[in-house]
């Protein structure tokens, strides 16, 4: 026995390698946690291929966020028990709301030929496509795969007040883009 294993418990042994950055952390968490985490998961989207996705995002969130843990505020399994049943309700949301946005479209009465119709908006991507792509991710995310601004901040893995502010930039730059259509 090690003086490392005789020192610390089981979960101060990956806490210390994760934040040495040391890829054994994942292969221990991912030996010990996953069918755990993969329950987690699986109890909320009832879905076992989503599960093991979830796990495998967890997992990384758990790398990413490594150096956020404080032992002081919660025991290392309810940390990443927490990042992985936030993980699986995001996914839960995302998929109600993309299932929510079909049935929507699906109803939807609305016509392209419609009068208050603009043709400008047509090449919307295009015109995304000229912006900074930390603009294009958020708007993507928002707009045209139904990420609320918090699921699009864990996404991306930044502040949600990052989102916020990337989003009001990049829709002013797009409306800047639009009103220089509109004057030529």
């Amino acid at each position: 026995m090690s003086t490392l294993s005789r020192t610390y418990s089981f979960d101060e042994q990956i806490v210390k390698l994760l934040q040495r950055r040391d890829d054994d952390a994942l292969r221990l968490i991912y030996y010990h946690y996953a069918n755990h985490l993969k329950g987690i998961a699986f109890q909320i989207v009832q879905q076992d291929a989503l599960a093991d996705d979830i796990v495998q995002e967890s997992m990384v969130k758990i790398w990413n966020k490594s150096d956020s843990y404080d032992p002081k505020k919660a025991k290392f399994f309810t940390w990443i028990y927490q990042i992985t049943r936030n993980t699986a309700l995001d996914k839960l949301r995302q998929r109600e709301n993309n299932f929510a946005q079909k049935i929507q479209m699906e109803k939807s009465n609305v016509s392209l030929l419609e009068e208050s119709f603009s043709g400008e908006h047509v090449d919307i991507q295009k015109h995304i496509s000229k912006l900074d792509s930390k603009y294009q991710e958020v708007i993507e995310l928002l707009y045209f795969k139904g990420f609320t601004q918090s699921q699009a901040s864990e996404h991306l893995d930044i502040p949600l007040g990052t989102v916020k502010t990337r989003l009001k930039i990049g829709l002013r730059e797009l409306k800047k883009i639009y009103d220089y259509k509109r004057n030529i």
